[in-house]
């Protein structure tokens, strides 16, 4: 069973390091869901395409705390005044992940596949520069490439990633460390057409089998990457 363990969640990290989307099912007792995970610098057209028609959630790329931070990206949520942002309850953990929206400034409307793509890679390389700097990219050099409200939805992930939350944007970005790669990735949620539920851990895991795509238990990869 270990061994089982350790194939599944290296296999994950390998095929992320070589660009490959992964997917990955958080817990039954937290929100339930598989996500449909990119490293951001990987989004080509076709991708996007895959994440609208397979996968069928709501496309975000998730970045870490450190990066958020640089970029001056707010959680939204301490944003709004409206009476609607108050008391943000939620059934499966303390707040919310969600930034701002944004599109690339060289986008059209930034909707179709070849816009949210290229505002998906743009915003993976402006990850990679603020790691690879201590005096990289800030909220002006950001605003230079981006407009908000956009397309794309932001997602800060906790400082302390797996050892704060574990919820996909925490294990997208952890992945992504663990592959050696920028701290930006997008993900999207897998539902089912036939219920308009999640869909299930089974018919996602025949999913990545169909494929050829690697699948992970949230669980099996957070004890990898402890």
């Amino acid at each position: 069973m270990t061994q089982h363990h350790a194939s599944a969640a290296e296999g994950a990290i390998d095929a992320f390091r070589a660009g490959e989307p992964v997917l990955i099912h958080d817990a039954d007792d937290r929100e339930g869901e598989t996500d449909l995970i990119y490293p951001a610098s990987a989004v080509t057209p076709e991708a996007v395409a895959r994440l609208r028609n397979d996968a069928g959630g709501l496309v975000c790329v998730a970045l870490s705390a450190a990066v958020a931070d640089a970029l001056e990206l707010p959680f939204v949520q301490e944003t709004i005044e409206h009476p609607a942002a108050a008391d943000h309850d939620l059934a499966y953990d303390d707040r919310s992940s969600f930034s701002l929206t944004v599109n690339h400034r060289e986008t059209r409307t930034g909707i179709t596949d070849e816009d949210r793509s290229l505002t998906i890679r743009a915003l993976g390389e402006l990850a990679d520069e603020v790691r690879a700097s201590e005096r990289g990219p800030d909220a002006a050099a950001f605003a230079e490439t981006f407009r908000a409200p956009g397309h794309v939805h932001l997602l800060r992930a906790a400082e302390g990633l797996l050892d704060e939350r574990r919820g996909h944007t925490e294990f997208g970005v952890a992945l992504a460390d663990a592959a050696g790669l920028a701290p930006a990735v997008v993900v999207c949620e897998m539902l089912d057409d036939a219920t308009g539920r999640a869909l299930s851990s089974s018919a996602a895991h025949d999913y990545a089998d169909r494929h050829g795509l690697a699948y992970v238990e949230g669980a099996e990869l957070a004890r990898r990457l402890d």
